[in-house]
């Protein structure tokens, strides 16, 4: 039995640090505006570029315009969905879900998560059970198809505060 868990604790693992190694060395220029700061945030962005007296203004003006820009919720674990074969778990997929959600949403989403997780589990069960998982599972066919499985759930648990459903990482680990 703990032969069995040693690959997926290892991918996991693996899948981990590749995370925290791809936060700790993005580019600095990637990295959003801190909040409450947004004008001076963005007055530096434009100050390189030469504008002078041009960049308050500009500032001002995109600062008000990503007051409406969406917010991006990581649920906090991943997920891990067994593929079957004839009773036998011969892979397993591991699955990490953002969503898109409107400006201010974000606590609301926060706050059903172990609602949001369930049904999203149940889809991706649906999918595995389906044979979504198996063979090319990364074509974009088949990630269309659960993305809007996944996006009709999480609408009907959330409500239209969610806007998208976004698939940040995947990975099959085969038995």
């Amino acid at each position: 039995m703990i032969r069995k868990l040693i690959p997926v604790l290892l991918a996991l693992l693996g899948l981990g640090a590749g995370v925290g190694a791809g936060f700790a060395l993005r580019p600095a220029g990637d990295a959003p505006p801190a909040e409450g700061h947004g004008e001076e945030a963005a007055a530096d962005a434009h100050a390189p570029e030469g504008h002078g007296a041009e960049a308050p203004a500009e500032a001002g003006h995109d600062a008000g315009a990503e007051e409406g820009a969406p917010e991006y919720v990581k649920l906090n674990n991943q997920f891990v969905v067994p593929v079957l074969e004839g009773g036998r778990v011969v892979s397993m997929v591991i699955l990490s879900l953002n969503l898109e959600v409107g400006t201010g949403q974000s606590e609301a989403i926060y706050a059903r998560e172990p609602k949001l997780r369930d049904a999203f589990l149940q889809v991706l069960f649906d999918h595995a059970n389906a044979g979504g998982f198996r063979g090319s599972f990364t074509d974009g066919s088949n990630l269309v198809i659960l993305r809007r499985a996944l996006l009709e759930k999480a609408r009907t648990v959330a409500g239209e505060a969610v806007l998208d459903v976004l698939i940040s990482d995947i990975a099959r680990q085969d038995a």
